[in-house]
């Protein structure tokens, strides 16, 4: 199952390939957010799948869907596993 996971950015780590630091649940990855350039900064909180950016989340969006994930269990915990050994940087 891949899932979208919310993750809030950090800063953005290479300007050239649209590489933003991103914090998921304590992971922190290199993401591309070239879907959303210029519309998110440092501090917002996106919707992450397979290494990418897809959408941008309000901070409320972001809680209540790190919520389910939560209570999916399993799931949630294979996709963070994935998200952990994803090498884009």
């Amino acid at each position: 199952m891949c899932l979208g996971i919310p993750g809030q950015i950090i800063e953005f780590v290479d300007d050239q390939n649209n590489l933003a630091r991103v914090e998921v649940s304590g992971v922190k990855r290199n993401v591309n957010v070239s879907l959303l350039r210029g519309e998110i900064g440092p501090g917002d909180w996106v919707l992450i799948h397979v290494g990418f950016a897809m959408s941008k989340l309000d901070e409320r969006e972001a809680q209540e869907t790190l919520k389910l994930l939560y209570e999916m269990g399993r799931a949630y915990q294979d996709e963070l596993l994935m998200l952990e050994k994803s090498q884009l940087e």
